[in-house]
């Protein structure tokens, strides 16, 4: 997949275009990706996705923004995975902010992009002040394939819904709208090395996440492996830094330097202060001997 970290300067191959933010590549994105696939193939065209980085609400009120499903490297990954064949990550700054609907489909999407077909969602609004709709599409005569919502359990799919899902821990609720265990991705790094003293060695995984979906202490896989994982501050040892720790069971090699996939498939606890490190050794041990419960292992 070819990654556009900017609008080119010159005008690209034609192509498709599905525009969105694809927080966390739910079931309603995957319906919009695979109409994307049709449609470019159909008419002989380039696959492409237009995103934005930042969100625009992590833009306008950085203090209110929902939580982030999905990094940039995690979504960028889904849509290799998609088979798009182009995406141009967008930098939302307050320029991008202030084209009309107009300037936008005229200077970017037209003039840049080139692009022969708009895929966007029912409810999808762009320019200034949000002003644009998908009539301004068709009025510009570009040929627009709008969809509409997806629809699971007589209720929307939506981003919204999988943050709720994820808060509530309900990860069977999150497996259903992403089609998918919810997972993160990130590279394994040194630490302090406490959970190798306390018996538990953990990888620590860089995240990307500076207020992640969900928090606590979960039965995972690592890259297909079975283990438990600790989302979280550290009350006990007073920390404040976010972090990804897994322990990987029955498992004893370097991975110092991967880059991983953590799957998030059972809540096991919130995070927890404790009384000292014997209670939280001995919680620990709770927390795998749970694990092993789960994958009956």
């Amino acid at each position: 997949m070819q990654i556009f970290r900017h609008i080119p300067t010159k005008q690209q191959q034609p192509c498709a275009l599905a525009i969105g933010n694809f927080d966390g590549m739910h079931l309603g994105h995957q319906v919009l990706l695979q109409k994307l696939n049709e449609t470019a193939k159909s008419l002989n065209l380039t696959s492409a996705v237009m995103t934005f980085e930042p969100h625009p609400r992590e833009f306008f009120s950085p203090e209110t923004a929902p939580a982030r499903l999905s990094s940039l490297r995690e979504k960028l990954e889904h849509f290799a995975d998609a088979g798009v064949e182009t995406t141009y990550v967008c930098r939302f700054n307050r320029s991008l902010a202030k084209l009309t609907p107009q300037e936008f489909m005229k200077n970017i999407l037209r003039d840049s992009l080139n692009a022969q077909a708009i895929l966007v969602g029912d409810d999808f609004r762009f320019g200034a002040m949000r002003a644009g709709s998908t009539l301004d599409f068709l009025e510009a005569e570009f040929n627009l394939i709008s969809l509409p919502q997806v629809d699971l359990e007589a209720a929307r799919v939506s981003s919204t819904r999988v943050r709720s899902a994820l808060a509530a821990g309900d990860l069977d609720e999150a497996f259903l709208l992403l089609n998918r265990p919810y997972s993160m991705s990130g590279k394994v790094v040194h630490g302090a090395k406490l959970g190798r003293q306390l018996g538990f060695p953990t990888a620590n995984v860089h995240m990307r996440h500076e207020r992640p979906a969900l928090t606590g202490v979960y039965a995972v896989k690592l890259d297909g492996l079975n283990a438990v994982a600790n989302l979280g501050v550290r009350p006990t040892l007073g920390m404040q830094k976010l972090m990804l720790e897994v322990h990987v069971l029955d498992f004893n090699a370097d991975i110092y330097g991967k880059h991983v996939h953590v799957d998030f498939l059972h809540k096991i606890r919130d995070e927890a202060k404790f009384d000292g490190l014997d209670a939280l050794k001995a919680q620990i041990a709770l927390d795998v001997e749970a694990a092993r419960n789960f994958f009956k292992i």
